[in-house]
């Protein structure tokens, strides 16, 4: 009973932080429906993470990586426009 009880404690530490880690950047994400620019050029709907008043948890921004595309961020968060 013992051993059952350690394996599903290690088997919960071992995949914890990647359930926590998903369900953290499902919270922060939002659907942008597609448009076209002015200039004619059209936007595919993509995902962004949510609308707050950082911009350090960005999905571009240097540290972060887009859980959508796999894709790291390379923008330095202390350059960017306020």
């Amino acid at each position: 009973m013992k051993k059952l009880l350690l394996a599903l404690i290690a088997f919960s530490l071992a995949f914890a932080p990647c359930l926590i880690a998903t369900d953290a950047s499902a919270k922060g994400s939002t659907s942008v429906k597609g448009y076209t620019k002015k200039s004619g050029t059209y936007v595919t709907s993509h995902k962004r993470t949510a609308p707050n008043k950082t911009k350090s948890d960005n999905y571009s921004t240097k540290g972060n990586t887009n859980p959508y595309t796999g894709k790291a961020g390379t923008k330095d968060p202390s350059k960017s426009k306020k």
